[in-house]
Order: C-alpha cells, then sequence, then structure tokens
C-alpha cells in the first residue's frame, strides 16, 4: 500500500495545527479550572497545648537542731535566689509572668499552673507585690517578673 499521495505537505501542516490548537485549548482550559494561588496567605498561629512537666514533690518532715550556735542560713518554706518554685492558686488560669516588677507592666508568657521555675533575682516590692525573677528551667526564653502570692516553694530536683 502507497501513503505517498497522503503524506503531501498541506496534511502535515494540517495535522500539526490541529494538534496545535487542541494544545492551546487544552491549556487555556486547565488555566481556568486550576485553583488560584493566593500570596497574602497571612499569619497562621499554631495551637499549642502546653502540658506542664511532672515534678517530684516529697513528703519531707523538717527535724530541728538543737545546736545553740547552729544559725539559720536557709529557710526551706520561703522563696531564694536559685531555689524552685511552682505556680500555684491560679485554679487554672496561669500567671502573668511580666518583662519587670509591677501590674501595669508587659505580659512577656502566660505560666501554666504547677510549672516549675528558678529563681533568679529578687525580691521587688511593687504594686503590693513582692515580684521573683523567674527562668524556666527547660527553657531560658521564658522568663520574666512573677508574684509571690501565686508561688510555692519546692525542694530542687
Amino acid at each position: 500500500m502507497d501513503l505517498r499521495p497522503y503524506l503531501n505537505r498541506g496534511v502535515i501542516f494540517g495535522a500539526l495545527g490541529f494538534a496545535a490548537t487542541l494544545l492551546i485549548i487544552t491549556l487555556i482550559v486547565i488555566g481556568w479550572t486550576s485553583p488560584r494561588f493566593s500570596p497574602d496567605v497571612g499569619f497562621a498561629p499554631a495551637d499549642l497545648t502546653m502540658i506542664p512537666a511532672p515534678t517530684h514533690t516529697p513528703n519531707v518532715t523538717v527535724v530541728p537542731t538543737n545546736d545553740p550556735l547552729a544559725t539559720p542560713t536557709f529557710d526551706p518554706t520561703a522563696i531564694n535566689i536559685n531555689g524552685y518554685v511552682q505556680i500555684t492558686g491560679t485554679e487554672g488560669e496561669g500567671l502573668r509572668i511580666r518583662s519587670a516588677p509591677g501590674l501595669e507592666t508587659e505580659t512577656v508568657f502566660r505560666g501554666e499552673e504547677a510549672e516549675v521555675f528558678v529563681v533568679k533575682d529578687g525580691p521587688q516590692s511593687v504594686d503590693g507585690y513582692t515580684w521573683w525573677y523567674l527562668v524556666a528551667p527547660y527553657d531560658e526564653t521564658r522568663a520574666g517578673w512573677a508574684a509571690a502570692d501565686f508561688l510555692a516553694v519546692i525542694p530542687s530536683p
């Protein structure tokens, strides 16, 4: 079978033109039906649930010494520098940790009930509260001033 009469310039250019037309129609249809890119998505904050680390708080009985020459240098029930404290008494609301002592200063973050911190500075009395500078032992960026009324002394780990 001889195909030469069917393969002339008109047939070849016609087939190429038909294929090009189908390609253009396909690209136009895909362009109209594809989802549009939206560059201004904006900021989408992630939901973060903070679960406080479990703390070991043993029942310790303090036995006073009868040595008259011994002077007490450490009160285990008082907040001390480099001591550990735990947020308490917020009824699950958390405690505002502030950039400086005082009720009118900026809140840096909210400490969760039962969260543990190391005391690094203080005390300072401002606005009727005693304030202590706290740093989270697991993350030094979680640091700020907190009112002593919502802190409980715990033994160091």
